[in-house]
Order: structure tokens, then sequence, then C-alpha cells
């Protein structure tokens, strides 16, 4: 079995601990994410003083960012980001919409983001609207919807709520209907 390395979370980590827990993590997932990006610091006996002497001024620092990102989620509350796309009949995206798509879209919006805080667990790959969650600080996350349309008329469509994409079954049917004309038709 994997030995556990303990780590001090310096921020809070969204399934795994706040900020302050002193939690244990399989080593990749500590040297590969948590510690890179300063989410976390070993849990050495150096390090638990240091956190000690330095936690009050962190904990003021983070209330600080996070008040700044609940105001800018309630400034920018109900955003919607339009990404137009070439897709199939059917709806399916020739390549998909990724978190940098995403990001792309919420600056043009005036919603100031890099692709890492898109929280998007599956690369979207079909026409249609979608919520994504977007963290603007690990303990304020917003909802921000992903509209994608092959032109701005169907994402208008879309955003009435209205369907855009043929049915396979209505597919079939026309397709099957115009068979039996041509058949008439030539015979």
């Amino acid at each position: 079995m994997a030995q556990q390395v303990e780590l001090i979370l310096l921020q809070r980590v969204e399934k795994l601990g706040q900020m302050g827990e002193v939690v244990k993590v399989k080593p990749g997932y500590a040297r590969n994410f948590l510690l890179p990006q300063a989410k976390a610091v070993r849990a050495t006996k150096n390090n638990r003083e240091r956190f000690e002497r330095e936690r009050v001024q962190l904990e003021a620092q983070n209330l600080k960012r996070r008040e700044e990102a609940e105001r800018v989620a309630e400034r920018v509350h109900g955003l919607s980001v339009t990404l137009i796309r070439q897709a199939s009949d059917a709806g399916s995206l020739y390549g998909s919409v990724t978190a940098r798509d995403i990001a792309d879209g919420c600056v043009a919006g005036g919603l100031t983001i890099d692709r890492s805080q898109v929280l998007l667990d599956i690369p979207i790959k079909t026409l249609g609207q979608t919520n994504v969650r977007v963290a603007l600080h690990p303990e304020v996350i917003m909802n921000v919807i992903v509209n994608v349309a092959r032109s701005l008329e169907e994402a208008e469509k879309q955003a009435r709520g209205e369907a855009i994409t043929r049915d396979e079954d209505e597919y079939e049917m026309e397709t099957s209907d115009d068979a039996e004309a041509d058949a008439a038709e030539t015979a």
C-alpha cells in the first residue's frame, strides 16, 4: 500500500478539508497538485510552528479574498456565455468545449478568470445550455450558463428554451418519406 503524506492546508480544498487542517494524502496528489499550487505545505515541525504564528494573518487574507469573490459573484450573477461551434445535425460537436473556451468566454463577458477556476468535470460535446461551476475563491463557487450553438440565432432560441436539434426519429421518418416519394416518382 502506498504511504500517505501529511500536509497542512493553506486554503480550503474541495473534498479534502478546510484551511489549517492537517490531512493525509497520497504522495502523487501532494507532489503534483497541492504543493506546486501552494494549496498546502508539508506538515513538518517547522511548518506547523510557522503556520500557527501566521494563522491569524492567513485567515484575515483569506476572509478578505472571499469577500471580494462574493462581491464579484453578486455582480455577475446569472452570467451566460455563448460559444459558437460547428456541429452535426444530431447536435454533436466537431470537437469539444473545454475549460479554456469557457474561461475565454467569461473574460469576454466581463468576468476575469483563468481556466483553472472553471470546474468542468467532462468537456461539453453537444449543443445546448450547460451549467458550469466557476470557483472565484475556494469557498465561493458560482454557476455560469454556457450556451453552445451553431449560430447566434440558434443560441437565442436555446436561451428562450426552444429545442434546436432534430430528433433522430424525426430525421429517419423524413428520410423514409422522401425515399417513398422518390420511388413513387420513378414508377
